[in-house]
């Protein structure tokens, strides 16, 4: 018994040893830093100018419309901030041509009823054609389901104020509006396989009604009403959603064609609003009840169409390395907004965490007295609303060709062997609690270790799947590891993203506070390791040149 007691000994002493010369051997093939990681968290969590970027981008250079004079503004002041930090090669590069610019000079609206006038919680859709000065006109509810109902209402909506729709049910909110990751909702992202290869796909009936809505809009406005106002899919309690306007498409139009509002010309169009639901389900109600009701509103905008190119703002901190120096990791966040509120969760957070990773990083280096070995880059992306536009501008002019409105790439650039990793943010205010590896599997184990001096601060989970929508799709759809991180949800789809709620007090210091300061690890490890990041396979266009790199 005792022989067979050592001998159990001696096997749990055997394993315990292969365990940890397995782990030592990890660690010794995906170092970490820990003296620059201490450094990153005291300057990241202790001296943090994260909510002072997000102020100037909110609070003075806010709402950032693409195409817009504020942008413009923002973009120059983002300049003037990253050179002053001590990057080089700061600038605005040029994509293009976007289209008009658009700016809201003045607005007001109010309901009249043979009972008295109540004004309406609304605001304009950017690219929305202004009044000629104060204009009225009776409410019509349009409700159509097919082509034979919609072509009832042909020749009767002239002049007219077209609510577009019912009025919508309003369920009262009984659990939080805000919300935190928990160890489940972690653990089914972590569990979760590879992500579907295609991305997105739409049912027919959904394919259906999308074409048949962009049916409906097309046939008011060639119908010429004073205004159409609609209620949105979301939103209560005074938070409105709100985007583009809509514009007229040929029916032959494919799922992405056809004429945008932003083009130059404009395209024929008429005012458009996006109304608070409670006000809107209040018009429609006093329809229904047979008692007259008529909406007046002044809607003054300027079409900025002096220069129809857009700009992208890019920064760096050169490598040093000899051998390296000029391979990339690149951190970004798209720079535009919607118009309603002040683009802060929607993503001045996440531009002004990238801005601060950034300083954090100056910082580390000037202490380390040396430079990073490959080069750092940050991005601004603009257009990124009407569909990563400056991004995939961005990813065209230096790394890879491809054809329509993304990937598989044609062709590929000198740069496109150079490059290492982008790291992108646009989730909102939320913290960081991992990495979306988007079906990268050969970058787990070195994101586990650059995640492991973070478990405290709730950072841990590495999941397959992915988070689509936003830039790091632009750099993935030409083969290049591009990457989104896990957030914390906070009220993102419930309160801020594109409303007019998304404001400076709804971002959260420490959450922001926490992703500068991981991110800036993330990329100087990504600088300073040996080989760049690895790669998942490439799939080239049928059409591709062979041989370009």
């Amino acid at each position: 018994m005792k022989s067979n007691g050592r001998f159990r000994a001696y096997c749990s002493l055997f394993l315990t040893i292969v365990l940890v010369s397995t782990a030592a051997a990890q660690t010794a093939t995906e170092p970490v830093d820990e003296d620059v990681v201490a450094l990153i968290r005291q300057q990241g969590l202790e001296n943090s100018q994260v909510m002072d970027y997000l102020s100037w981008m909110t609070d003075v250079y806010g709402p950032r419309l693409t195409g817009s004079p504020m942008i413009d503004a923002a973009s120059d002041w983002a300049v003037e901030s990253l050179t002053e930090m001590g990057l080089v090669n700061v600038k605005k590069e040029a994509w293009g041509p976007f289209g008009a610019g658009w700016t809201l000079e003045h607005f007001n609206v109010e309901a009249k009823t043979p009972h008295g006038t109540f004004p309406l919680m609304a605001y304009p859709k950017a690219w929305s054609p202004g009044t000629e000065g104060h204009v009225s006109g009776e409410v019509v509810i349009l409700e159509a389901e097919n082509e034979e109902e919609l072509e009832a209402y042909r020749g009767k909506l002239e002049g007219k104020v077209v609510l577009m729709g019912d009025e919508r049910e309003v369920d009262e909110w009984f659990e939080p509006i805000a919300k935190r990751r928990d160890d489940s909702d972690l653990l089914d992202m972590a569990n979760a396989g590879s992500p579907d290869e295609g991305g997105r796909r739409y049912s027919e009936e959904a394919l259906r009604r999308y074409r048949f809505r962009r049916q409906v809009a097309s046939f008011v406005i060639g119908e010429k009403p004073a205004a159409i106002l609609d209620q949105g899919t979301k939103g209560d309690y005074g938070t409105i959603f709100v985007s583009g306007a809509n514009v007229a498409v040929p029916p032959d139009a494919g799922w992405r064609g056809g004429p945008s509002a932003y083009d130059i010309p404009a395209p024929p169009n008429v005012p458009q609003l996006a109304v608070a639901v409670e006000h809107y389900n209040r018009l429609v109600r006093i329809v229904e009840k047979g008692v007259p009701v008529s909406v007046n509103l002044h809607l003054r905008v300027a079409f900025n169409e002096e220069d129809p190119m857009e700009y992208n703002v890019t920064g760096e901190m050169a490598g040093t390395d000899p051998d390296v120096g000029d391979e990339l990791v690149i951190l970004g966040g798209h720079f535009d907004s919607w118009h309603a509120g002040t683009g802060a969760t929607d993503n001045a957070t996440g531009c002004a965490v990238m801005m601060e990773a950034m300083r954090i990083l100056k910082h580390v280096y000037a202490e380390k007295g040396t430079g990073p070995r490959r080069t750092i880059r940050i991005g601004l992306w603009t257009g990124e609303e009407q569909g990563l536009l400056g991004s995939r501008a961005y990813v065209r002019q230096h790394f890879a060709e491809f054809e329509g409105w993304s990937g598989p790439p044609t062709a590929l650039k000198p740069a496109h062997g150079k490059f290492s990793a982008y790291y992108n943010m646009d989730n909102g205010t939320g913290k960081i609690r991992g990495v979306y590896l988007q079906g990268n599997e050969k970058v787990a184990p070195i994101f586990r270790s650059w995640l492991k001096p973070f478990e405290d601060l709730g950072a841990s989970t590495l999941t397959l799947q992915n988070t689509g929508g936003t830039d790091h799709l632009a750099f993935d759809a030409v083969g290049l590891p591009g990457f989104q991180f896990i957030q914390e949800p906070i009220a993102y789809s419930t309160r801020t993203h594109h409303s007019n709620m998304d404001v400076f007090d709804h971002a959260i210091e420490d959450d922001l506070k926490q992703a500068a300061t991981i991110i800036a690890s993330f990329a100087y490890h990504t600088a300073e390791r040996d080989e760049k990041l690895p790669r998942k396979e490439l799939k080239m266009a049928e059409t591709a040149v062979v041989g370009t790199e």
